[in-house]
């Protein structure tokens, strides 16, 4: 099970800084599409998860970019404590939503 997030970083998008969550597990089968210029983020809520993707390009981490996972701003409820969260490096070196460039 995890939580999916999606926040929308289209300035130009009626639902510019928008943030949607939900829940995806085995048992609820639901999919998520996730817009060009939105950024995703997930959380793994089971004491373990597999997860698939489809994208519409191959992936170049030289373009890769993102956002604080815990920016203020946005206030994302990841529903995970703080100090049970596991990150990697990168995670913790995205701007702000309010700083984020594309």
């Amino acid at each position: 099970t995890i939580m999916d997030v999606v926040v929308d970083l289209r300035k130009e998008s009626s639902t510019f800084g928008a943030v949607a969550t939900a829940v995806l597990s085995q048992e609820n089968k639901e999919q998520l599409f996730v817009p060009i210029g939105c950024a995703h983020g997930y959380a793994v809520l089971s004491p373990e998860a597999v997860v698939f993707y489809k994208t519409d390009a191959y992936y170049h981490p030289e373009t890769e970019s993102g956002i604080l996972y815990n920016d203020a701003e946005l206030n994302i409820d990841w529903g995970i404590p703080e100090e049970k969260q596991i990150l990697s490096d990168k995670d913790h070196l995205w701007p702000t939503f309010k700083n984020y460039t594309l």
